[in-house]
């Protein structure tokens, strides 16, 4: 199976985008399929041997869509296209619509005001409303309904009505049928509806900016070595093994490694970390940042899509076309809305014939047309995905991948966040932070360091960077590493050895300053001679900058906090200390952590587990919502839900005020639009007629139509600026 997205054009509302959906769910070969209104993308999860991306677009052409199966360039610019076009069709619209109205409030009596508004309503009504027909129509064919047939039916109802007024005029005047033409109503909902489109169509794109931002970090373009010589390629050209040339002030097209050269690159796109990482031969380098001030030639090792920068596009790409289950139902709504509205029309016009026989053809036709013109599903359609795509943009660009849209909508409930110690609170580098020397012999420096040499344990790496000390005049025998214990080496006939203390005791070694292990957090390792005890060194593991103040930030904002940790060491009470954290546990295995994350969610909690997305993968996966501290590479973005690229804790802080900032706009969205419709679609029938002597005219309902779609997307971009309080 494969999936992809595509852009569709053409949708004009929920009903559109579902019914893309559900033709495109019912080919051969296709398992799954799922329409993001908000973006005009669609994913298809089909297999590739059954159908072909043609037989997809010819299936979406023949309900009045299209699918763009070109690249995504391509397909943005088509995206774009469609703005330009909207915007040309609505000014040369309201160029024709314009004189009508001016001719039906001051020249209504002229006797050729009829046929001026019959000329100038007709390529209004068949030629820029024209898409608004055809689809209504391939729409019937497969017994569908959607927007563009409220809009076809009213606006055909208005014109034929009016052109039949005109040419039988004297045959109404005869039957005591007061004559009224409503070709301003037929061009005017045209007109306004257009604009809607057309401003709908520009705030949606403002929606999906943060994904273009970082689509904009990747080069299209770089300089390979080919004959010696670096010739300029588009990267779809770029091979596995190619040698790139990347000058500074230039952005580092692929992921690779460092050939030669020397610079410093800013690596806050892929990291959210702000100071600069020196590069030289060897190192690591990821796509999309910024080379500063050297020249550097880099082996691309993975290109596009492969790269990480690719592989966070394509989780955002789908994060934003992901549907969450609110946005389900609203579905569900919009799919019987049209029937419905047309239904109410109908009994509209009925009612109207019933109690006001004499009205039946004025009031009764204004009420049914104004009826079909204001109701909305459009904003219905678009209440939850535009907020979604804002809240899933805000947190990528604080460099926070969410996987689809469950999980954003999940993570404003999340009330425990069970943190893992090592890596995740602290910085998973264990460094020396003090070594208690009992011996005044340099030599036994050089003898500790030369030991260590031959250790590829964490802890003796630590201990071999900090001692700053000459190995190289002379050797050690009879090197023996013991796991989980330490090391022992001979020299000059003397035996040495560096392991924990209880390693050290089992061989005759007591340490005489027991209270060093309580005075530091950390773990205690012994380095003796024959049975002397020569120091006692400590390596901790430094807590991140960020721990203190993400731990109080959560807190601030009612959210229980747990530490699970393997570590058994006194450091773990000491870490807990520190962090003001009341509830943790130690000396835990996988399977134990996995339990208590169960025990936690029957108790009714919702849990948030953050680790490092390569250990306690169960624990992650048993979670609400999994949380991985990504630190620039691509692993996490499998294991979790949710992927921090940088190494600042505050970003689960972050994420929980984006989810709430994100499902508080969704819920106004939802509302206002459902209100909207409950309001607007009983004063358009007349109920306030009797009253208030009030009908509403089918040109202003249109205009009140267009704008409830553009109310709801232009209250999603307010998110964008919302400012995340912590």
């Amino acid at each position: 199976m494969e999936k992809r997205i595509f852009q569709v054009t053409g949708m004009s509302c929920a009903g559109c985008a579902l019914s893309v959906e559900t033709i495109l769910k019912s080919q051969n070969g296709v398992k799954d399929a799922g329409v993001n209104f908000a973006s005009s993308t669609v994913w298809v999860e089909y297999d590739p041997k059954a159908i072909s991306e043609e037989s997809l677009r010819d299936a979406v052409r023949s309900i009045g869509y299209d699918l763009i199966i070109e690249d995504k360039d391509e397909g943005a610019n088509q995206n774009e296209d469609t703005a330009q076009k909207l915007r040309k069709r609505f000014i040369y619209s309201m160029i024709f619509s314009l004189p009508i109205i001016v001719l039906q409030m001051f020249f209504l009596t002229w006797k050729f005001t009829p046929w001026i508004a019959l000329i100038l309503s007709t390529p209004v009504v068949f030629w820029f409303g024209r898409q608004f027909h055809i689809i209504a129509l391939k729409q019937i064919r497969h017994f569908s309904t959607n927007m563009d047939t409220l809009i076809s039916v009213s606006t055909t109802i208005s014109y034929f009505y009016s052109l039949f007024a005109v040419l039988f005029s004297n045959y109404l005047a005869s039957k005591g049928v007061e004559l009224h033409l409503y070709f301003e109503s037929a061009a005017m909902i045209i007109t306004f509806v257009l604009l809607g489109k057309w401003l709908e169509e520009k705030a949606k794109g403002k929606t999906s900016s943060a994904i273009k931002k970082i689509m904009g970090l990747q080069p299209q373009t770089a300089l390979v070595k080919e004959d010696g010589e670096f010739v300029e390629k588009p990267l779809s050209q770029i091979a596995i093994g190619s040698v790139i040339m990347v000058k500074p002030g230039e952005r580092i097209p692929v992921d690779g490694t460092v050939q030669n050269g020397h610079s410093w690159v800013d690596e806050s796109s892929i990291t959210g970390e702000p100071i600069p990482v020196e590069k030289s031969e060897g190192k690591k380098v990821w796509a999309g940042t910024m080379n500063q001030n050297g020249v550097i030639h880099i082996v691309a090792e993975q290109i596009g899509s492969a790269s990480v920068l690719g592989k966070i596009i394509k989780a955002v790409n789908e994060a934003q076309n992901s549907k969450p289950k609110v946005q389900k139902l609203a579905d569900k709504a919009a799919s019987i809305f049209v029937p419905i509205i047309i239904i109410i029309a109908i009994a509209t016009f009925a009612i109207w014939a019933t109690v006001a026989p004499d009205m039946a053809f004025t009031h009764g036709l204004i009420a049914a047309i104004a009826v079909l013109a204001i109701a909305c599903p459009c904003a219905l359609g678009l209440a939850t995905p535009t907020a979604i795509m804002v809240g899933i943009g805000k947190a990528a660009q604080k460099n926070i991948l969410i996987r689809d849209a469950d999980s954003l909508e999940l993570s404003c409930k999340i009330n425990t966040v069970v943190f893992d110690k090592t890596g995740t609170l602290t910085e998973g580098r264990p460094e020396v932070t003090l070594i208690n020397w009992y011996s005044n012999d340099d030599i036994h420096h050089s003898i500790l360091k030369k030991i260590e040499q031959h250790s590829n344990h964490p802890l003796a790496t630590a201990i071999f960077n900090y001692i700053n000390a000459d190995i190289s005049s002379f050797t050690l025998d009879n090197i023996i590493e013991k796991p989980g214990k330490g090391i022992e080496a001979s020299y000059n006939g003397k035996i040495y050895r560096v392991g924990s203390l209880s390693y050290l005791k089992d061989n005759g070694i007591v340490s005489n300053e027991p209270e060093t292990l309580n005075k530091y957090n950390g773990t205690a390792i012994g380095f003796s001679e024959n049975n002397n005890l020569l120091a006692i060194i400590i390596i901790s593991d430094r807590l991140k900058e960020s721990a203190r103040s993400s731990i109080l930030a959560l807190k601030q904002k009612g959210v229980e906090i747990v530490m699970l940790s393997g570590d058994s060491s006194e450091s773990v009470d000491i870490i807990a200390k520190e962090l003001g954290i009341d509830t943790y546990q130690k000396g835990m295995l996988p399977n134990e952590k996995s339990k208590y994350i169960n025990q936690l969610r029957e108790q009714g909690k919702v849990v948030a587990m953050v680790g490092d997305g390569i250990n306690d993968t169960e624990a992650l996966s048993l979670a609400d919502i999994s949380i991985a501290m990504g630190k620039g590479t691509d692993i996490a973005m499998d294991a979790s839900q949710v992927t921090i690229m940088k190494n600042d804790l505050i970003a689960v802080a972050e994420l929980i005020e984006i989810s709430r900032q994100t499902v508080r706009t969704i819920k106004q969205n939802l509302f206002w639009a459902s209100i909207y419709n409950l309001i607007s679609i009983p004063i358009a029938a007349g109920v306030l007629y009797p009253f208030t002597g009030l009908l509403l005219d089918p040109m202003i309902a249109a205009m009140a139509m267009a704008f409830s779609s553009v109310s709801v997307v232009s209250n999603s971009l307010i998110l964008k600026s919302k400012k995340i309080t912590l």
